[in-house]
């Protein structure tokens, strides 16, 4: 059967051995319809970004751009501007007719932890061609803060897939109207579109932005950090912001988002065309985000968000970002929310698990 891979399926591929590593996958790491992947126990410090390419090997690279290597055993800190790969404790062995997509985890992303997934031979990142077999890598650059990190912490997470699973415009009409996705107009164009909410229903505070000179952040530390000593809030009464080239934001979207049980949906960048700033789209939302909060109307999505070239005015309701939908093959038999511990259902404005609550 075509579609993404649910949690039942994805836990019979580390059966077969399809997915393994030394270190035994554990439960945990199943989410419903992805896998968490783990780090490894040392960083490569890399002049570059790169990619394999066909026919080389991620060690043949690391050849020729490592600069050193640190062992993160008892724990290392990832500086901020650096680039790392790290090998992860899981390798695949791919059917045919199955690929796999990896994208960073919810929480990695808010921190403005740019991590993606490469292998060898590969030609893109975070894609893994239908039966691909060999060990998986995570390149690391940390842009706002440092970061502590330990072997068998989840940065990014994969997901798998048979077959055409995308919805065009006229399926994802049919399901907004028979379920709707979004508490509103639905904008579809190449997916659902979300917009930016700058006119909160009670106070001024629209969102955050990331301070330049900070502490270290270390993972492993859950509601602990003061956001104050990490973000600068953002107020605003005028329905609008300006951006600053090169600053990190955490914003949320005006709209409350729902996933069906049966689906999935990946956040995708807008047009380039609509302003000097991109929204962080390296995010899966599993089957479920959203789909029991709030009396089922949804949870909003966390944006984040960099300036590029120039300032840039950002208005209240203007469209930032799509969600693709997918079919999973089967509906999983967990769901994002409360039976998994799930972070940020039915979620407003909020940073990564990592900070208390303002």
């Amino acid at each position: 059967m075509t579609g993404v891979l649910p949690s039942q399926r994805i836990a019979a591929l580390i059966d077969a051995g399809a997915i393994a590593a030394d270190s035994p996958v554990t439960k945990a790491q199943i989410q419903p319809a992805s896998l968490d992947l783990r780090l490894g126990t040392v960083a490569y410090r890399v002049r570059a970004s790169f990619l394999a390419g066909h026919g080389r090997s991620i060690a043949e690279r690391l050849d020729e751009f490592e600069m050193h290597r640190i062992d993160l055993t008892d724990g290392a800190v990832l500086e901020k501007g650096c680039v790392y790969v790290v090998p992860l404790m899981e390798r695949l062995a791919l059917p045919e007719g199955i690929q796999a997509i990896a994208n960073a985890k919810s929480s990695t992303g808010r921190l403005d932890l740019l991590t993606r997934t490469i292998t060898d031979g590969g030609t893109e990142f975070d894609r893994i061609a239908p039966g691909y077999e060999g060990p998986l890598f995570a390149e690391i650059c940390p842009r706002s803060f440092s970061v502590l990190v330990r072997p068998g912490q989840r940065l990014n997470q994969l997901r798998l897939r048979r077959g055409e699973a995308r919805l065009d415009d006229a399926a994802l009409a049919a399901l907004h109207a028979d379920a709707p996705l979004v508490d509103g107009d639905a904008v579809i164009d190449d997916g659902l579109g979300f917009s930016v909410d700058l006119a909160p229903a009670a106070g001024s505070l629209v969102g955050y932005r990331a301070k330049p000179h900070t502490g270290v952040i270390d993972l492993d530390r859950i509601g602990f950090y003061d956001p104050a000593e990490f973000w600068e809030e953002l107020h605003s009464t005028r329905r609008r912001i300006i951006l600053d080239p090169g600053a990190f934001y955490i914003l949320v979207s005006r709209e409350a988002v729902t996933i069906p049980p049966a689906y999935a949906a990946e956040m995708a960048p807008y047009l380039a065309m609509v302003g000097e700033f991109r929204v962080h789209y390296a995010g899966f939302f599993d089957p479920g985000f959203g789909h029991d909060a709030a009396g089922g109307r949804g949870s909003r999505g966390v944006l984040e968000v960099r300036c590029h070239e120039a300032p840039f005015v950002l208005e209240h309701g203007q469209v930032v970002g799509r969600l693709v939908y997918e079919r999973m093959s089967e509906t999983p038999d967990q769901l994002y929310g409360r039976e998994i511990a799930s972070n940020y259902q039915g979620q407003g404005l909020k940073l990564s698990k990592h900070f208390r609550a303002p």
